[in-house]
């Protein structure tokens, strides 16, 4: 059993994203909607299309990061890598770049990169511009100024007919309302930088009482790392955000009761019984302790005469480029003696020097370096043959200054005789073999106990990371609260549960448990969970693409961005709603106020009247 509870790290690369073709059916009789969802996690794209040969699932799914390497010395320039071509984050990490901040992108250029990206793989064969229209997800209560710079990208840069913006946690409440649910309900939507809890009334979004924790996966994933970091400091670095996420996703839950979820761990049956351990990688060999001398003394050899290899062929390099710079400026120098004056001076400006004294300043001391550079190759060569003919003699040569030593040698190995003398008749008995000192595996493995709940559990108590927000249940019953009964009552029939962060076991029950404290005696309610929390809002926006397609209902078109600025918005069923925002009166200064104060009390002597 114990056995079973081991497992190992995936550790599983990305395989970079194909180059798509297209359907027929894409382009004719006119082209289909493209649908993204852009996640601040994972990026989600395919065509929306009511034909059954366009598959009605995403074609795209990567991660939302770029990384720009910096290039070899000498090589190529900078290299950008989007998404899957990454394979690995671990090795890029602090290159890492995404264009969020929290759930909402900013980061316009790298923006650009990542529809670069999709526009690409999916085949958008277009001259000069993408001629699909876009369907694109957004946060909630998006900023004005976020969907500006979004719509001036994509109508700008890219040319596209029309856009339409919508919300991906409402997206994801459509697509899975049932015949007999109501078009009320309190949607909870937990992803990988946020939490929202969405109130909607008969089909529209109530977004005045809208909340925001900022709280997710990722703070999840932190907290984790830093938990098993400070319980194992020997595997800093092999604990990786990587394998946290991994460890959040396969094997952690939501206590339904996290104070007595706490007391059974305390249990050392319960703790056996549940705990789970992680296998990092490690090597079965131990180098230091399993080596003779002669094969230490074998392998320095070996790494000697590798070094000797690299440097002869660093030296072969460098003596090759010399060659061919010094044979060029001899050959400029045959212009000036040749008297061909134009191309000398011409081929000085190509090799950016101002007199025939710099060029033969140059030659000498190139020259210099090739001489150098041949007798330091000569001598190796000696050097080495010298060393092959040293090593030839394998037979010992006991000359006078040595003998002492091997002496002291031989009266050692004398020493110990009577030793192996004893235990040679003991061969036989399985006692005689060599016990390892610890199991090499069980040092690298990670038990996770209450790492299992305790991660999870910031998004119901925020405070185990010292963030001063309110968790999902109480914010929950703030936004109950700012409804009658009536409406509350409503609002419960349908608690639906959606996003990425939301797939712990245990919280469906979690919620429930929460909302039973809170609401009134004999009160009924229900909670939902969304078929795939994940890919739920691609499938609702691609729905609402396929029923809008040839409606005017919730498109932006060009014209409309060039009349009305990147700022506007057509609403929606599933979109966010504009929401007037009242700017309070500003306050007078304190001179303003004492100066007519001022006035008064001049203007009038009787002490009743000025107070």
């Amino acid at each position: 059993a114990a056995a079973s509870r081991v497992f190992a790290f995936r550790d599983a690369r990305w395989a970079p994203d194909p180059v798509l073709e297209p359907n027929a059916a894409v382009r004719t009789p006119q082209p289909v909607p493209l649908v993204i969802d852009n996640g601040s996690f994972q990026t989600r794209a395919g065509w929306a299309s009511a034909d059954p040969a366009v598959p009605a699932e995403p074609l795209l799914r990567f991660r939302s990061l770029a990384a720009r390497s910096r290039g070899a010395r000498g090589g190529a320039g900078a290299e950008t890598q989007v998404g899957n071509d990454l394979g690995s984050p671990e090795p890029l990490r602090w290159l890492l770049r995404s264009p969020f901040d929290r759930n909402v992108p900013v980061q316009m250029e790298l923006q650009e990169l990542l529809f670069d990206h999709v526009f690409q793989r999916l085949g958008v064969a277009s001259q000069g511009c993408v001629d699909h229209p876009i369907v694109l997800t957004e946060a909630v209560c998006n900023p004005l100024y976020s969907r500006q710079m979004m719509s001036e990208l994509l109508f700008e840069c890219y040319q596209v007919p029309k856009i339409s913006y919508g919300v991906d946690s409402l997206y994801s409440f459509y697509h899975n309302r049932r015949q007999n649910w109501p078009c009320s309900g309190l949607v909870i939507s937990s992803g990988y930088q946020c939490t929202h809890i969405l109130p909607v009334l008969e089909g529209r979004l109530d977004a005045k009482n809208c909340k925001r924790i900022n709280l997710g996966g990722c703070q999840a994933a932190v907290y984790l790392q830093r938990l098993l970091q400070l319980k194992y400091p020997g595997h800093f670095a092999a604990i990786t955000l990587s394998r946290m996420e991994e460890i959040l996703h396969e094997h952690s839950y939501i206590a339904e009761d996290y104070i007595e979820e706490l007391q059974k761990w305390r249990s050392p049956e319960y703790y056996e019984n549940n705990m789970h351990k992680m296998q990092l990688p490690f090597s079965n060999k131990l180098l230091g302790s399993t080596l003779t001398s002669e094969e230490k003394q074998e392998k320095k050899q070996q790494q000697l005469r590798r070094l000797q290899e690299l440097n002869a062929r660093r030296r072969e390099e460098k003596l090759q480029l010399d060659q061919e710079r010094l044979d060029r400026l001899l050959y400029v120098q045959e212009l000036l003696e040749d008297g061909q004056m134009d191309q000398f001076h011409k081929a000085l400006v190509e090799l950016n020097m101002d007199s025939a004294e710099e060029l033969q300043s140059y030659i000498n001391k190139l020259s210099l370096s090739v001489e150098q550079t041949k007798q330091k190759i000569l001598q190796a060569e000696v050097n080495v043959e010298v060393d092959v003919v040293d090593s030839k003699p394998e037979t010992p040569d006991l000359d006078t200054l040595g003998s002492e030593q091997s002496l002291e040698d031989v009266e050692s190995i004398n020493e110990f005789e009577p030793l192996f003398a004893e235990e040679q008749p003991e061969v036989e008995k399985p006692v005689a073999a060599v016990q390892p000192v610890f199991n090499l595996a069980e040092y690298h493995q990670l038990f996770l106990g209450t790492e299992r709940i305790r991660a999870p559990e910031i998004v119901f108590q925020p405070s185990l990371i010292g963030e001063d927000q309110a968790g999902i249940a109480e914010t929950m019953q703030y936004v109950l609260e700012r409804y009658s009964k009536e409406q509350q009552a409503v609002l419960v029939q349908n608690v639906f549960l959606t996003g990425g962060n939301t797939m712990y076991p245990g919280l469906k029950a979690r919620v429930k448990k929460e909302l039973l404290e809170m609401r009134p005696f004999q009160s009924s309610f229900q909670v939902h969970l969304a078929a795939s929390p994940v890919l739920d809002a691609w499938y609702g926006a691609r729905d609402w693409a396929v029923e809008y397609m040839t409606r005017e209902e919730g498109w932006i078109t060009r014209k409309d961005y060039e009349e009305k600025g990147g700022e506007y918005l057509k609403e929606h069923c599933a979109s966010n709603v504009y929401v007037p925002i009242r700017l309070p009166k500003q306050a007078p200064r304190p001179s303003e106020v004492l100066a007519p104060s001022r006035a008064l009390a001049s203007s009038t002597g009787n002490p009743c009247e000025q107070a």
